[in-house]
Parts: C-alpha cells; sequence; structure tokens
C-alpha cells in the first residue's frame, strides 16, 4: 500500500507577503469542521525516469507551488479551535508551511488508471495524510492541507491532494489546484492575476441577518473530537468509475420529460437519479417497503446570496439539498422517474426557493445528523468542477479519483474525460455490492 518516500519538504509562502492573515470559520465552514478529510487523485501521464522527475520535475512543482501560496495564503496556514472559550478561526502568520511528500511506487499504472473494479487500498500509496493535530493550552491547531507527487517510473506520476473541508469546499480547492496548475505550465502566477481569478478573502461580505453563525456553532461545539478518525485497512472495498455520455442523458431526459414536463431537469438530477435507483434495485438485503432513502448533497450558493459573492470567494458557500422517497418506490417499475422527482422538487424548493437558498438553514446541521445511521446516499463533486482542466505542462490527467468515497455512501461525480459533455461518476464499495450495482446500471442504460 505504501509508496516509497523520497522527500517530506514544507514549502512556505515567500515571507513577504503579509505578516498575518486571520478568517473567521462562518456557519458555512462551521458544518465542516468535524468532517473527514477530502481527498483527490490527479494521474498524468508522463513517461519519465527517476532522474529527470527529481532534477528537473520536482524542482519546478516546488517553485510553482510556492509561488500558488502566495495567493491562497490559508491553504498554508492553520485551522485553531479554541477549547474553552471564542469561535474556530483560519490563521496564518508568516514562517506556515504545507507538506509536500515525494514518492515513488512500483504499482501498475494503468490499472490504476483504468475505470474497471480496482482495490481501493491500493490508491492510499499516493493520499498524502495531513500532519496532525498540535495541541496548545487553549486551542487545538489543525493544519489543513497536505500534497503528494508521485511517480510511476517510466509511466506517469500522481499529484495527491488531501484538505481539511472547514478550509474550503471544491470551488475554492479547485481553484488553488487549477491556479497550481497555471503557474506550473506558465512559469508564473501573471495569467492569475490577469483573469483575475485570485481568491476573494473578505468575510464581511457574507450577509448573516439569521444569526447563522452562532446557530451553527451552538448546535457543533464540542460535539466530538475535532480530531479526523484514521483509517484502518483493508477497507475491502474496489472502485470503480462508469460514464454517461450526452446520449444517455437525453434519453434519460426525453424519458422524464415525457411524464413530467414540468419538472426541473438537468444532467445532474437525471445522473443522480439513475445512479440512486440502481443502487436501491441492486440491494440484496431485506429492506421494508416503507423505508426512507435519503439522497443529499450541497450546492454551491456563491452567486445565490443576498448580495451575491463572487466566484472566488475563498472558504466554503454550500447549501444542503435532501431528497427523500421510501425503498418500495425506488425499487418499483416507476423507481427512476420518481427518484428524479424527488430530486428535481428538493432543487426546486431549495436552491430555487422565492425565500433564498438559506431559507431553512438554521435546521440543515439537525436535519443532517438526523439522516446519520440511515439509509442515505449523496454525491461529492459536480461537474461544474472540471479537473480535467488542471493541465500542469504535461497535458490533461489521464484520471481523476477521489479517495473521500471510500470514507462514506457517496459517489464522487465530474465531467467526463473522454465524451463531450458526458459524466463520470464512481463508487467505492464491497465487491459484491459494486458488482450488482454494474449489472442493474448496465442493464438499465441498455433498455433506455
Amino acid at each position: 500500500m505504501a509508496a516509497a518516500l523520497i522527500e517530506r519538504c514544507q514549502i512556505q509562502p515567500s515571507p513577504d507577503t503579509v505578516a498575518e492573515l486571520t478568517l473567521p470559520l462562518l456557519h458555512f465552514d462551521i458544518t465542516w469542521l468535524y468532517f473527514h478529510p477530502v481527498q483527490r487523485l490527479l494521474f498524468f501521464d508522463l513517461p519519465c525516469s527517476r532522474t529527470h522527475f527529481l532534477d528537473s520535475i520536482v524542482p519546478q512543482l516546488k517553485e510553482s507551488l510556492l509561488r500558488t501560496l502566495n495567493h491562497f495564503l490559508p491553504l498554508a496556514g492553520n485551522i485553531v479551535h479554541p477549547i474553552n472559550a471564542g469561535r474556530p478561526f483560519s490563521r496564518f502568520v508568516v514562517g506556515d508551511s504545507v507538506t509536500l511528500t515525494i514518492a515513488e511506487c512500483s504499482k501498475n499504472y494503468k490499472h490504476l488508471t483504468r475505470n474497471h473494479a480496482r482495490s481501493a487500498d491500493e490508491f492510499y500509496a499516493c493520499v498524502p495524510q495531513l500532519p496532525p493535530a498540535r495541541h496548545a493550552p487553549d486551542a487545538v491547531v489543525l493544519p489543513v492541507l497536505a500534497l503528494q507527487v508521485t511517480l510511476f517510473p517510466e509511466h506517469g506520476l500522481c499529484l495527491g491532494f488531501t484538505n481539511h473541508h472547514a478550509i474550503g469546499d471544491a470551488s475554492t480547492i479547485v481553484r488553488f489546484i487549477k491556479a497550481w496548475a497555471s503557474v506550473n505550465r506558465f512559469g508564473g502566477d501573471s495569467k492569475l492575476i490577469d483573469e483575475k481569478s485570485l481568491p476573494f478573502y473578505d468575510r464581511t461580505a457574507v450577509a448573516d441577518p439569521a444569526g447563522l453563525d452562532s446557530v451553527y456553532w451552538d448546535l457543533v461545539k464540542r460535539s466530538r473530537s475535532v480530531e479526523p478518525r484514521q483509517f484502518t485497512f483493508p477497507l475491502n472495498k474496489v472502485r470503480a468509475t462508469f460514464v454517461i455520455t450526452r446520449e444517455d442523458v437525453e434519453k434519460l431526459k426525453a424519458f422524464v420529460l415525457t411524464r413530467r414536463p414540468e419538472m426541473h431537469i438537468t444532467a445532474f438530477t437525471m445522473t443522480c437519479a439513475l445512479v440512486w435507483v440502481c443502487l436501491v434495485k441492486a440491494e440484496t438485503g431485506a429492506v421494508a417497503p416503507d423505508e426512507p432513502e435519503y439522497f443529499g448533497f450541497a450546492a454551491d450558493c456563491r452567486g445565490r446570496l443576498n448580495p451575491p459573492l463572487p466566484a472566488t470567494y475563498f472558504g466554503n458557500c454550500l447549501a444542503f439539498v435532501k431528497a427523500q422517497s421510501t425503498h418500495g418506490l425506488l425499487k418499483g417499475r416507476e423507481g427512476f422517474l420518481i427518484a428524479a422527482e424527488s430530486l428535481g422538487l428538493a432543487i426546486q424548493k431549495s436552491v430555487y426557493s422565492e425565500k433564498g437558498i438559506l431559507d431553512g438553514a438554521e435546521n440543515w446541521p439537525v436535519d443532517f445528523r438526523k439522516m446519520l445511521g440511515k439509509r442515505l446516499f449523496g454525491v461529492a463533486g459536480s461537474p461544474r468542477f472540471d479537473l480535467y482542466d488542471a493541465d500542469y505542462g504535461w497535458g490533461r490527467p489521464r484520471k481523476f479519483e477521489s479517495a473521500s468515497i471510500d470514507r462514506d455512501t457517496s459517489m464522487s461525480l465530474c465531467k467526463s474525460r473522454d465524451y463531450e459533455d458526458g459524466l463520470e461518476f464512481a463508487l467505492s464499495r464491497p465487491k459484491k455490492k459494486l458488482d450488482a450495482f454494474a449489472a442493474v446500471f448496465t442493464q438499465t442504460l441498455r433498455n433506455l
């Protein structure tokens, strides 16, 4: 499982940036304070030698990372979690750094970067671990980002990203990944500045008339250990990637529109509904027909706040969306239609609510807790954030993997690498369950 360690170093932003940058954690961030770390992997075809890797690629990556972190200082800092009084905050001070691990792996690169089922354990050779929390007399200090570059000699390399979710959502982290790619590819940050893609840090721009910051903190503080739970191996799971083409999506949309012409229909809802219902239909255990089935996901709400936030806002800015049905309905003949309708209504009621996207937000943490331990499925990622665009100068990534889905029952979702306007999703499940899903999914698409 482990890769051979070559070097572990600390990359510090330039000392002449700012002496200190402190950002309060808002209710959007507090929601994710006790969530597991988010782990992403990007594989690149790059048939180079170990010598070229160490002499050329690694020094360039270190330099471009330093330049990128100069604009993303909170990622080099920490989250400070007070023990007795006060709310958590993000703080960067000069001297803070990001851990960058350089490693070499002898695993089969082509095997790891294909879509077929592979042991989930195999990917952790490339996944960086966040440094452990540091305990001060009055606070717990949590590093927020760890990076790893893993060479597969003469085949390619993998960039691994692990971040604490409370520091930023997918929009924030993907912007950082693409910024680093741009700086590495073009040899500087002028393109970032010209395109006005630098992060926006002003937390006072986030209106909070309902006092959600205090409400959320009162709900979650000291509810559990702030330190993430460590994985135990073997995971006894396999992961596989499935593709839905534009033609598949259009057929699904046409099927739904002929029966529910008024419904909110997107490629996202069609894909989520299809995966949700296929998972239910592939269930082999005894589940009561009236057992609730939940589908939860987060929606970026930067542009839907009043006043709206810029797309480059740094941090978390997510609304909680929940669809609900029953096992019997989803497993029945109209299962796909019911799943699509449930998701469409949930989006209509929350994202497009006339009262605003934060209507009912004071109840989100409680609503989410009520679903824990129940039949809950969700989605991590979005087709809006295309990591296959992250070109570090070696061409487009060969494969994206979300290692985080090994920790829960979510699927990862992103744009397809190889099919225009297509989507790809990945699942991590025990082998029997994944095989059962794959059979139902293939048959369902064939019957469209």
